[in-house]
């Protein structure tokens, strides 16, 4: 076997610099090396001037068979979320989602939005002149003409929006189709919701189980290139063997479907482990590189490939686009999705597919319960569950609080509670 090449790479912009570009975007114009497609090891000197591992990229890693099983088991199961932060990439105020939408205190990444009533009462109020919105002001209860001397029309109409309580508590991010599966900590953010399997790992149970060998093989390149790294992984997922996916040493996948993440840094991962990246692909398409501008460099990922890298350092994808010949191409394909692009998520309306999965431990896994500690409805949260049975609760009982009622808007009662809180935090290289 070759010796496999190693390339020494230095940063090109400081780390001042990198940070101010989180939550945007970079092409291939912003790397200085060729865009990488072969074997390689990637280092860096860092402070101390130490040689610093930065990535590991095997080309066919990965069978066909496998990747066929991990595709048939796991390619619907990258849904739409609103929760992946600087990722997700600038608001897109005139992309399909937000333009339905009224938003309000949007910065960067994030924005609110109004409820709906918010909506048509804001619609009602803007067609108002500044004097007539200051006498709704002041017939509102709590609410005096006095508190809007100094304001503008728009600043007294979100004024009478936040007291009404019509503006949404969330702040969101730009939909993208990404989910997580496997195993996820306590979580506490809209109800109590105990150390479980994801909500889409419940629900498809069976599909989960199913693609198993196509995960335990990506664990076996982990092992196979970063021993050190896995084998303090595996200790540590050890600790809570019931909440790590068998025969390997992850407790969660992220999945993403046509997704070009911005520039962000993972979070909630094992620091002492090292990030896992393969990509299951169909029809044809370019770009999509995995980069690190900081050190500008970039890898073609393609299917079956493996890449080992360091998810706490600045990452980012190029764009994804079709050639013309891509697009003759991809247009005989079969439809195999059936989404709405009423509802608007970046990316999955095009033939092609860039599935990628990214394998990691979650560090707080390790702050769970024993299983032999767990109670009854703890214990339930570990096996499969029809959709009317996904329910967490304060107090230990499985209660449903309903459903999402806005009918599109960012509501996240009953199911949807547990759906945001498995999403907020999953990582999405």
């Amino acid at each position: 076997m070759p010796r496999i090449k190693k390339l020494l790479v230095t940063k090109i912009l400081s780390d001042e610099d990198i940070a101010k570009r989180e939550g945007t975007w970079f092409t291939e114009d912003d790397l200085v090396h060729p865009i990488v497609r072969s074997n390689l090891d990637v280092y860096y000197l860092d402070e101390t001037g130490q040689e610093k591992l930065l990535l590991k990229y095997r080309k066919n890693q990965i069978s066909d068979e496998l990747c066929e099983l991990g595709w048939n088991s796991y390619r619907t199961l990258a849904k739409p979320s609103r929760g992946r932060g600087a990722s997700a990439g600038p608001i897109d105020v005139n992309g399909q989602y937000f333009s339905k939408r009224s938003l309000v205190h949007t910065s960067k990444w994030s924005t609110g939005y109004l409820k709906p009533e918010g909506k048509l009462l804001h619609d009602e109020l803007t067609l108002l002149s500044v004097e007539d919105v200051r006498s709704r002001v002041s017939e509102t209860d709590g609410m005096t003409s006095d508190m809007t001397t100094d304001m503008t029309k728009e600043d007294m109409i979100y004024q009478l929006m936040k007291h009404k309580k019509l503006i949404s508590s969330m702040k969101i991010n730009n939909q993208v189709a990404s989910n997580p599966i496997g195993f996820y900590e306590e979580s506490k953010n809209f109800a109590k919701l105990p150390c479980r399997l994801t909500h889409f790992t419940r629900v498809n149970y069976d599909k989960y189980n199913e693609g198993l060998p196509f995960i335990q093989k990506i664990d076996q390149c982990f092992k196979k290139l970063i021993p050190e790294a896995h084998n303090k992984q595996l200790c540590k997922a050890n600790e809570k063997c019931h909440l790590k996916i068998p025969k390997t040493c992850f407790s969660t996948i992220t999945i993403n479907r046509n997704f070009r993440t911005a520039l962000h840094r993972d979070a909630g991962d094992y620091k002492e482990g090292f990030g896992n990246l393969t990509v299951i692909e169909r029809g044809k398409y370019h770009g999509g590189y995995t980069c690190f501008p900081q050190f500008g460099i970039g890898v073609d990922v393609r299917r079956g490939d493996f890449l080992a890298m360091d998810v706490h350092e600045w990452h980012t994808n190029t764009p994804i686009y079709e050639t013309p010949e891509d697009k003759e191409y991809n247009n005989q394909l079969e439809d195999v999705f059936k989404d709405n692009p009423d509802v608007g998520t970046v990316g999955i309306y095009e033939k092609y597919t860039r599935l990628t999965f990214v394998c990691y431990l979650r560090e707080k896994i390790s702050n769970c319960p024993n299983k032999q500690d767990l109670t009854e409805h703890e214990l339930a949260h570990l096996t499969k569950s029809g959709h009317s049975k996904i329910q967490d609760t304060q107090k230990g009982q499985d209660t449903q609080k309903g459903q999402d009622t806005q009918k599109g808007q960012d509501t996240q009662k009953g199911q949807d509670t547990q759906k945001g809180q498995d999403t907020q935090k999953g990582q999405v290289t």
